[in-house]
């Protein structure tokens, strides 16, 4: 019985410590922007024309795909293709 309880009661250290690395990792989803023709085939986040769902994109680059990108850097992501874009093309 006496295991037991030191085992919930670590159970519930452990949990407590998660729960608290966790939360940021929330906000840092907040520090994300869409960023169109950066996006590997297959590897979009999602899509302003063609399709309409993460992991629907058929080629490299496409610049109605969007890739969610650290905010700011969108820009100055160079490709094979041109520049990231913050607007679809």
């Amino acid at each position: 019985m006496k295991n037991s309880i030191v085992t919930l009661a670590l159970a519930g250290s452990i949990a407590s410590a998660l729960a608290t690395v966790a939360a940021p990792v929330a906000f840092a989803a907040d520090s994300k922007e869409k960023c169109y023709g950066v996006a590997m085939k297959g590897q979009n986040d999602c899509a302003a024309g063609k399709h309409d769902c993460a992991g629907k994109s058929t080629v490299s680059y496409d610049k109605m795909s969007f890739k969610l990108v650290p905010t700011g850097t969108c820009t100055s992501m160079k490709t094979p293709k041109g520049h990231g874009s913050l607007t679809p093309a």
